[in-house]
C-alpha cells in the first residue's frame, strides 16, 4: 500500500532527489514546492481557486532551462492529495527543442514519492547523446 507523506516530508524528499527548482501547482502559484502547494491550498480554502480533481493535484517544474533558444526539459507530476498528505502517482518528462517540438518523452506510472528517480537520472534518460560522432568530410579540389 502506498504511504501518504505530510507536506514537509514530501518537500524534503523532492529536495533530496534534486528537484530544487520552482514548481507550479495546478499551472499557477510558481514558487518552491512547499510554498507553491501551500499557496494553492490556501486559495482553495478561501474559495478563489479549486482543484480540477478532488483527490489529486498537478505539479510542474523545469528540470533544465538554458534560455529560449536552447532545448528544455519539463516535468509534470500527478500527486495524490488526502487530508494534507501527499504521494506522487505518475510523472511525465518531456524534452523539447527551442521551437517547442518534442524531442523525447518519458512516462513513469505507478510511482510513490520514495520511488521517483533523481533529477539527474531523469535528465540522463531524456537527453539525446550522440553515440557516434561523424568525422567532418575533407573539402578540397578534385581533378
Amino acid at each position: 500500500m502506498k504511504q501518504l507523506l505530510d507536506l514537509d516530508t514530501f518537500a524534503k524528499t523532492f529536495a533530496d532527489k534534486g528537484y530544487n527548482e520552482s514548481f507550479q501547482t495546478e499551472a499557477a502559484y510558481g514558487d518552491k514546492l512547499k510554498d507553491s502547494i501551500n499557496r494553492f491550498l490556501e486559495a482553495c480554502k478561501n474559495g478563489t481557486n479549486k482543484p480540477l480533481y478532488a483527490d489529486r493535484i498537478s505539479l510542474g517544474t523545469y528540470l533544465e532551462w538554458n534560455g529560449e533558444d536552447k532545448p528544455r526539459t519539463y516535468c509534470y507530476m500527478r500527486v495524490r492529495h488526502e487530508d494534507g498528505k501527499f504521494d506522487v502517482q505518475s510523472m511525465d518528462v518531456e524534452r523539447k527543442d527551442r521551437y517547442g517540438n518534442s524531442m523525447k518523452k518519458l512516462e513513469l506510472t505507478n510511482l510513490t514519492t520514495k520511488e521517483i528517480p533523481t533529477a539527474k537520472e531523469v535528465l540522463a534518460q531524456v537527453r539525446d547523446t550522440p553515440k557516434q560522432q561523424i568525422a567532418p568530410r575533407k573539402r578540397g579540389f578534385r581533378m
